[in-house]
C-alpha cells in the first residue's frame, strides 16, 4: 500500500528532461564543487588552484589562490605557500572568505574573494591530515571536515578498500576527529533539523549517517539506504521534501534516496558497456585508474556534486571532474538552505 507521503512525493514519477538542461561556464577545470548564492552568482573549485567566479551573466573571473605573507614570524611563512594545489571541496565562511578542502595540499583552507590564501589546519592529533576532500559549515559556524584516506597513493584505497577516512570537527576547540572507519569519506550533509549527519563512503558504495549531540560528538551510526548504490556516490544534497539527492561518479547518473530508503534515477548518463565494466571490476577489486577513467558520461562528465541554488533553490547545478562547463535544470522540489556567508539563503 502506497502511503501517501510516499505517493505525494515531488520526485515521484519525474525524471530530468536532457532536453532541459542548460549550461553555464566556459573553459573550466575540474569544476567539483560549487557554491550558489542567491543573485545567480557561482563559485567553482577549479584545478589551476582557486576558484572561478561565474556571474549570473556568465562573466567568469578565474581567482587563483596566493599565500599570505603577512606574518609577525617570517619563518610561519613556509607552511602557507601553496604546493600542487587542487581545490576541492568548498564552503562559505561567515565573513565571505570560501573554505577550501585541498586535496593536492591535503589542508584546510582559506581564500578571501581576491585569491590571499592561508593554511588553517594540515594536521589533526599531531598527524597530517589525509587528503582532504570536502569542508561544511553548519549553523552554529563549526566546520566539519572529510579526509578521504592516508594512504599514499591514495589511489590505493579504490581496490583496497581501506576504512581509515574519517569525519573531524574544527570549532572553539580546535580541530579533532569526531568519526573514523569509514570507506573513503567524501563529501558530508546535515538534514533540515542538523539531527543526523550523513557521510558518503564512496569505495563502499555507500551513505552512512550518525546522529549529532549537541557537544559535537556523533553516535548511532548506520547505513542509510541500500548498502551498495548500485555506482560510486561522490555528491549530494537534501531537497525540501527529504529526499537526498547523490551523484554516481564515472556512473555519471543522478539518484535520490527517499525518506522511505527507496533509490529514484533522476537521470542516467552513463554508456552501458563502461558501466558494466567498472560493476565487474569493483567486485573482482581490479579497478584501475586506467578503466576508471575510461568510464564518463557527456552532460557532466564524471559528475560529482550538485547544488541546489536560484532565488527559490529550485535550480541544481552539476559539478563534475572531468566537464569544462557546469549544466543545470530546474527541480520540481526546492533545496534545503546551505548556510550562507552572511545569512542563510
Amino acid at each position: 500500500m502506497v502511503t501517501a507521503a510516499r505517493s505525494q512525493n515531488p520526485l515521484r514519477n519525474w525524471q530530468v528532461d536532457r532536453a532541459s538542461i542548460r549550461t553555464i561556464g566556459q573553459d573550466l577545470q575540474r569544476p567539483e564543487c560549487i557554491l550558489a548564492e542567491r543573485d545567480g552568482t557561482l563559485w567553482s573549485a577549479d584545478a589551476r588552484g582557486g576558484v572561478m567566479r561565474i556571474a549570473p551573466d556568465g562573466t567568469q573571473t578565474l581567482i587563483a589562490q596566493q599565500p599570505d605573507t603577512t606574518f609577525t614570524n617570517a619563518n610561519d611563512t613556509e607552511k602557507y605557500i601553496l604546493r600542487g594545489t587542487l581545490p576541492n571541496g568548498l564552503a562559505f565562511a561567515p565573513d565571505g572568505n570560501i573554505l577550501i578542502a585541498n586535496f593536492g595540499t591535503n589542508a584546510i583552507e582559506s581564500m578571501s574573494r581576491d585569491g590571499r590564501s592561508k593554511t588553517l589546519y594540515t594536521e589533526v592529533d599531531g598527524r597530517p591530515l589525509g587528503k582532504t576532500n570536502f569542508v561544511m559549515r553548519d549553523s552554529k559556524h563549526r566546520l566539519w571536515v572529510t579526509v578521504t584516506t592516508r594512504l599514499e597513493p591514495w589511489t590505493r584505497s579504490v581496490t583496497e578498500r581501506t576504512n581509515d577516512g574519517y569525519v573531524a570537527l574544527i570549532d572553539e576547540k580546535g580541530i579533532r576527529i569526531v568519526a573514523e572507519g569509514f570507506v573513503g569519506t567524501n563529501e558530508v550533509r546535515l538534514d533540515a533539523k542538523e539531527e543526523w549527519l550523513y557521510v558518503v563512503e564512496s569505495n563502499a558504495r555507500r551513505i552512512s549517517r550518525l546522529r549529532l549531540q549537541p557537544d559535537g560528538s556523533l553516535t548511532d551510526r548506520e547505513i542509510y539506504g541500500p548498502s551498495d548504490l548500485g555506482g560510486v556516490p561522490d555528491g549530494f544534497a537534501f531537497d525540501s521534501f527529504g529526499n537526498l539527492w547523490v551523484t554516481l561518479v564515472m556512473y555519471d547518473r543522478l539518484i535520490a534516496i527517499t525518506p522511505e530508503g527507496e533509490v529514484l534515477t533522476l537521470l542516467d548518463d552513463g554508456v552501458p558497456e563502461q558501466v558494466a565494466a567498472l560493476d565487474r571490476n569493483y567486485y573482482a577489486r581490479t579497478l584501475t585508474p586506467e578503466l576508471m577513467l575510461a568510464s564518463k558520461g557527456t552532460i557532466a562528465p564524471w559528475m560529482a556534486s550538485l547544488t541546489f541554488g536560484g532565488p527559490d533553490l529550485r535550480t541544481v547545478y552539476l559539478g563534475s571532474l572531468m566537464g569544462t562547463t557546469i549544466p543545470y535544470f530546474r527541480s520540481p522540489v526546492a533545496g534545503l538552505p546551505m548556510v550562507h556567508w552572511s545569512e542563510t539563503y
